[in-house]
């Protein structure tokens, strides 16, 4: 009865998100909120990014409808889960609304970079406070328990590092809603199999709401006026959820899941694209002594549409990789060292990313040959 109750909430984010978002894209045009392209962006043509104002809304709507659905028929949360769920949930939703908010300004009228990693880190410092946070490192680096004077602290920062890594990635079409719907789709199975159901329907309704929004985002006609952007509305709301989760998935409660030695190995491989390649360009532009948030064109996406890969075979190409390390990192966290499994993951995505430089230069020095030869 359970997994109809999810494919419920599942149903009703879809549905309320493909009512939802060619109202705002009217709303949009008739008010002339667009998005102007510029040199760093990669689309042409006016198009709204408002689409992230109906994640949260539709979400909670789904959430809410769906668990006082479970009360009425009689498939009540366990009480004895009561006490760390209700607080879990109710400081979500205070984080959230904070995010939301924060995202409608910045989206609308703009909002200073300072004003946002304040909120951020505001909203971040709630999950914690409802008693969660990353307690246990699995033998990460040979540590095991963290005390809270630790892991409070790393949780928050961690929180705002994936809210903003999913804010960054957000650079092509189906991008940013294709990384969170497979790290989504992979918790809320994790959380199925372990029976926690509540996480489960949070991961799925959220699922459910970027499952139309990827359509009109990739799919939609330009000329029709019929593509939209998530904004920083959604792409923050969106961060939030995801690091929500894999913490919630990481922390080692025996009244939540039986201990699990590969857990954070796992939570967070769903999100080793858009966080290792945040910390790549911060070392990049590091290295290259720039303002570590100065806006570039040196993030993964950047280095497809460099080799000549169109945008939408860069999204696919990405998801794949996505795909393919939550996958392995799933299979092999049950028999192989959770550090060994982390240093193989890094050595991974450093070889790939020389790679794609080498494919990237050459194709560079090919343009230049040719427009050498046509000027001579």
């Amino acid at each position: 009865m359970i997994y109809i109750f999810i494919a419920i909430s599942l149903f009703i984010s879809i549905v309320l998100s493909a009512l939802i978002i060619p109202r705002i894209l009217v709303v949009a045009f008739r008010k002339k909120l667009f998005d102007i392209p510029d040199e760093r962006k990669v689309h042409s043509g006016i198009i709204p990014r408002l689409g992230g104002i109906s994640f949260v809304p539709t979400i909670l709507f789904s959430l809410a409808f769906t668990t006082g659905l479970r009360y009425l028929i009689g498939y009540e949360i366990a009480i004895d889960s009561l006490h760390f769920i209700v607080p879990e949930f109710y400081f979500l939703v205070c984080g959230l609304t904070l995010l939301y908010l924060s995202g409608i300004k910045d989206d609308l009228v703009g909002l200073r970079y300072r004003s946002k990693f304040v909120i951020q880190i505001i909203a971040a410092s709630l999950i914690p406070l409802s008693g969660l946070w990353i307690n246990n490192l699995y033998g990460l680096f040979g540590i095991e328990e963290l005390t809270p004077w630790l892991g409070i602290p790393f949780t928050i920062l961690l929180t705002v590092f994936i809210v903003n890594a999913i804010n960054l990635i957000d650079g092509i079409d189906g991008l940013a809603s294709g990384l969170s719907s497979i790290s989504l789709l992979t918790l809320g199975s994790l959380y199925i199999y372990y029976g926690q159901w509540i996480y489960a329907m949070l991961a799925f309704s959220t699922l459910g709401v970027l499952l139309p929004f990827f359509y009109y985002n990739v799919f939609g006609n330009v000329d029709r006026c019929k593509k939209i952007f998530m904004g920083d509305t959604g792409s923050l709301t969106l961060g939030y959820i995801l690091a929500f989760l894999a913490i919630s998935y990481t922390n080692n409660n025996p009244e939540r899941a039986p201990y699990s030695e590969g857990a954070i190995v796992i939570a967070f491989s769903t999100l080793i694209v858009p966080m290792f390649d945040v910390i790549r360009v911060i070392l990049v532009r590091a290295r290259n002594h720039k303002g570590l948030f100065d806006a570039d064109r040196n993030h993964i996406h950047h280095k497809f549409l460099d080799m000549g890969f169109s945008s939408r075979k860069t999204m696919i190409c990405i998801l794949a990789m996505a795909l393919s390390f939550s996958i392995v990192n799933i299979i092999l966290a049950s028999v192989i060292n959770n550090n060994i499994l982390l240093l193989a993951d890094i050595t991974i995505w450093i070889g790939l990313n020389l790679w794609f430089d080498k494919i990237r230069d050459r194709k560079k020095k090919k343009i230049y040959a040719k427009s050498t030869i046509d000027r001579g």
